[in-house]
């Protein structure tokens, strides 16, 4: 958007395990990383592969007769296909077998085995085809959470949002253009939950959403085998220029306890946050016996006590801050 401040993610070339968590990781900012080894995916993972080798499996996949999907106000369809005729579909422009309409977009996210306890991993779902990925050696084992599989329809955007952990797009074939805001613009994104309510990001209705020129857009187009790295909590809204595979690739970076255990998609916040938030939510409640001049007064003093808490910040927060 004209009105925006952009900011071109930077690109690494050629990033080993050593550079990365020295000179990538350390700034808690988006990066692109190219020329890692991904594996032979890049080269096979054609449409006629991907069917071959996935089969006729059933998939539970988004399916809508607009191109930007929108989460929280469901302008999408769940339905089911064999991943062999999914696939098909998806890399068509038009479709002579279709549920809403000839030019519909198509969107899969892997799940688990059980998707209300299980995170998705690319190796269960999909052994078949899991050699032929190499996850990048840049977190230990044990902070591994979960590698999502991804495909979509050329010309699909998806919603503006946030996770709580770190994590690795891997885009493996098809181009794909990502833009991301910082944690810091959070006040201008018009939140609902972990989502953005602004679905167009290129032509806002600024009307609705006045404060979202104020955020900076930072933004990349990723090639065949690029791989984006994508610090927590950094917003990001995906559109593919082209039918597109992918894998994300995410890893807890906070000690495992910090994070809540029922969450199989890794996009809860984490346990201490939630309290808080939960403890904000209460303490409002607390304000509404009062007349609106008292809760307006209280209310300010709230946000002072927050914008000036005295505690000092360890160096990461600094880093975070300066972003």
């Amino acid at each position: 958007m004209e009105l925006q401040e952009k900011i071109s993610v930077p690109i690494f070339t050629a990033v080993e395990r050593e550079v990365f968590l020295q000179d990538v990781y350390p700034l808690r900012r988006p990066a692109v990383l190219r020329g890692v080894d991904l594996g032979p995916c890049v080269e096979r993972w054609t449409v006629e592969y991907l069917g071959n080798k996935g089969g006729d499996r059933d998939v539970k996949i988004h399916v809508s007769s607009e191109a930007q999907m929108d989460f929280l106000h469901k302008n999408f369809v769940y339905k089911t296909l064999p991943f062999n005729e999914f696939v098909k579909r998806a890399s068509e422009m038009n479709h002579t077998d279709f549920f809403l309409s000839e030019d519909e977009s198509y969107y899969l996210r892997s799940l688990g085995e059980d998707i209300r306890k299980e995170p998705a991993e690319l190796n269960k779902q999909f052994p078949a085809l899991a050699d032929d990925f190499h996850i990048p050696p840049f977190f230990e084992l044990e902070q591994f959470f979960s590698s999502v599989f991804r495909i979509s329809s050329c010309g699909l955007q998806l919603w503006t949002h946030y996770d709580v952990m770190d994590n690795l797009l891997a885009q493996v074939t098809g181009r794909k253009r990502v833009v991301l805001y910082s944690p810091q613009d959070a006040l201008h994104l018009y939140l609902s939950g972990d989502k953005s309510e602004v679905l167009d990001i290129d032509a806002p209705d600024l009307k609705r959403f006045p404060e979202f020129v104020k955020a900076r857009r930072y933004e990349c187009v990723l090639e065949p085998g690029d791989l984006l790295f994508i610090p927590a909590l950094w917003f990001h809204n995906t559109l593919a220029l082209q039918f597109g595979v992918g894998v994300n690739v995410f890893w807890r970076h906070l000690p495992a306890d910090s994070y809540d255990k029922k969450d199989p998609y890794g996009n809860k916040d984490p346990v201490a946050a939630a309290r808080a938030l939960q403890t904000l939510e209460r303490a409002l409640h607390c304000l509404d016996e009062l007349p609106a001049e008292y809760r307006d007064f209280y209310g300010r003093r709230m946000i002072q006590r927050i914008l000036l808490d005295p505690r000092p910040l360890d160096p990461q927060q600094q880093v975070w801050l300066q972003n």
